[in-house]
């Protein structure tokens, strides 16, 4: 008998295509089943999110990468929408940016975000970041089924 286990939704909000390329790549290698949806920017992620626009038949994320430095909309507005949003805001988020500066980690915080990592600029050293955040947040940690 077949197992038809459903694949983890995530949607990654990022605007580096290199970064895309290396969370795809890392993501393929891993142990869990994954689907990736990519937005670009904060608005994008809003609408995807709202299923506004080109996203009206966008799937629920089970959770969200998001970069806080976007185009549009910056990443931490998008994270105090979802926050605040009573339909959304259980969807768990974690912030995967290059900022490492000390407000923007204590602003996230404060704004109920999951988790924060900066981004490693090593190319092994981010594949390592996309299968360890793989690892804890689909194999360790219970989701919400929303």
């Amino acid at each position: 008998m077949v197992s038809k286990v459903r694949p983890i939704q995530i949607l990654m909000v990022e605007d580096n295509p290199d970064d895309i390329i290396l969370a795809k790549e890392a993501l393929k290698d891993g142990k869990v089943h994954c689907k990736l949806y990519v937005v670009e920017d904060g608005v994008g992620a809003m609408e995807f999110l709202l299923k506004q626009g080109a996203y009206s038949d966008a799937i629920r994320p089970d959770i969200i990468l998001l970069d806080l430095n976007l185009p549009r909309k910056d990443g931490r507005e998008v994270l105090k929408e979802i926050k605040a949003d009573e339909n959304l805001r259980s969807i768990p988020i974690v912030v995967l940016t290059t900022s490492d500066a000390p407000e923007d980690i204590d602003r996230a915080y404060k704004d109920f975000v999951n988790c924060y990592i900066t981004k490693p600029v090593d190319f092994d050293q981010f594949i390592k970041v996309v299968q360890a955040i793989e690892s804890f947040w689909f194999t360790v940690v219970k989701l919400p089924h929303d």
